[in-house]
């Protein structure tokens, strides 16, 4: 199968009415340089913003706003990457955890309205299930698969061995499954969960 394909416009439409019913704030967007322009209007300034490691944030040139400082944001991920003692940058990696905004993407969504996130350490996956009161999903539209078990395929196939190539490439051992998350809906009425498809490949 081939998980690079984009998914066709009503296939799009039908994820994202499923998503709808499950308490996710969804739209789609034609553009990686929309997707950007979405995500500065939905943060308001002075908010901390916390991300993932995320191929697609670094697509849609997000990472480069948060490293060049040129934004109006709290940004915890330079607070923590500034701290050079190992002991005192994973204290601040864990209290990074309640960060007011989080982003990141999504390695599938499922037509059913599922969404599959996999994690080696697991330090995206308190923001994304629980610890952070607002989280913006960037995800590009050839990431819909029919069901959830096709979700798992996906990783597993495709998401995994990419980035596993990607860490190799750039020194590091390589990587692993270590944790998903499978978020069905959201039922705490304090929080806010955003997805934005993008018509576009983005990500693994």
């Amino acid at each position: 199968m081939n998980y690079d394909t984009l998914a066709s416009k009503d296939v799009i439409k039908r994820a994202m009415e499923a998503l709808k019913t499950r308490n996710v704030t969804v739209e789609l967007v034609n553009t990686k340089e929309d997707a950007l322009g979405k995500i500065i209007k939905l943060i308001p300034a002075g908010k901390e913003v916390m991300t993932g490691g995320s191929t697609t944030l670094d697509q849609i040139g997000f990472t480069d706003m948060l490293k060049s400082g040129k934004h109006p944001w709290k940004n915890l991920k330079d607070q923590i990457l500034a701290e050079k003692d190992p002991a005192k940058q994973m204290e601040l990696r864990k209290k990074s955890i309640t960060s007011e905004y989080f982003l990141g993407s999504v390695h599938a969504v499922a037509l059913t309205g599922e969404i599959l996130i996999v994690n080696a350490t697991g330090s995206s996956i308190p923001s994304c299930a629980f610890s952070s009161d607002n989280v913006i999903w960037i995800v590009g539209a050839q990431k819909i698969v029919s069901t959830l078990e096709e979700g798992f395929k996906r990783i597993r196939e495709h998401c995994v061995p990419l980035e596993d190539k990607r860490m190799k490439s750039i020194g590091y051992a390589g990587t692993t499954i270590g944790k998903y998350l499978i978020f069905e809906r959201e039922i705490n009425e304090n929080r806010k969960i955003n997805l934005i498809f993008v018509n576009e490949k983005l990500g693994f």
